[in-house]
């Protein structure tokens, strides 16, 4: 795989703000939050609960457990596919880096087979003012120029799974887009699941263009929810607030028994 050079990417910090993930670009310039950082903030009711009923159903430590785990073997994976990408090599020996090492593989030969050239890896994309984030590869895929990202899995998915992956996808295409002058045509999910299946899922034309409209109004929404004022609300003022509550409607009650007392005396 040859790398092509045309263009730059900026090198980028991470920072969390208020728990988020936000990209400090250009030194500062820009703090923008992660598009999976938007996603998350931004996720339906619908889907929040599947997965508060799924961890409710695994139990508090298992679920954990699947999500650590999981976690775990998706970083190695990818980093043994970079390293592949870069010709340097790597080697993990723990449990999850030698099942990530299988999976790395199965990308390499039916995804990776498919690139002949690339002009970056853990590239960082921004748009100006709105968000940033980091895709797993920019190349030639199949002839065309495409986002590509990496993905692993614990059991295989249905195309309609994976929606969000497809804003992602959408949202890194826009961000190249604005500031290489491109026009990408498609992004790429190169997943494999720990039994070492392989799925490939392309997003392009009318899917492609509505994948980028819907993440643009989950930029809007999160945006908005950011905007919503925030009450800090401290436990010392919450119970003075109600003691004093409570001493006003004591008074409203004797002065309602003293008027009462006073018109029967008349």
């Amino acid at each position: 795989m040859k790398k092509n050079t045309k263009y730059r990417y900026p090198t980028t910090k991470r920072e969390t703000i208020e728990g988020q993930r936000h990209y400090n670009i250009n030194d500062g310039q820009w703090k923008l939050p992660s598009v999976t950082t938007i996603l998350d903030r931004t996720q339906s009711a619908e889907k929040r609960e599947g997965l508060r009923k799924w961890r409710e159903a695994k139990g508090e430590e298992e679920a954990t457990r699947i999500v650590d785990t999981s976690a775990a073997r998706g970083t190695a994976m990818h980093k043994i596919l970079e390293r592949y990408i870069i010709e340097q090599g790597y080697l993990d020996l723990t449990d999850n880096g030698l099942q990530a090492h299988h999976m790395a593989k199965r990308v390499i030969e039916q995804g990776l087979c498919n690139i002949p050239e690339y002009y970056g890896t853990e590239c960082t994309l921004y748009y100006p003012g709105l968000y940033a984030g980091c895709t797993d590869l920019v190349c030639i895929h199949k002839g065309q120029e495409a986002i590509v990202d990496f993905k692993q899995t614990n059991k295989p998915k249905k195309r309609e799974w994976v929606g969000d992956y497809f804003l992602q996808l959408a949202a890194y295409a826009m961000a190249h887009d604005y500031i290489y002058k491109t026009t990408i045509p498609k992004g790429v999910i190169m997943m494999c699941s720990k039994d070492r299946f392989y799925q490939e899922f392309v997003v392009e034309g009318a899917e492609f263009k509505k994948a980028k409209h819907d993440f643009l109004r989950r930029v809007t929404e999160y945006y908005e929810i950011m905007r919503e004022p925030k009450v800090d609300v401290k436990a010392g003022d919450f119970l003075e607030k109600a003691e004093e509550e409570k001493k006003e409607l004591e008074e409203s009650y004797r002065e309602s028994v003293r008027q009462t007392n006073e018109r029967k005396n008349k």
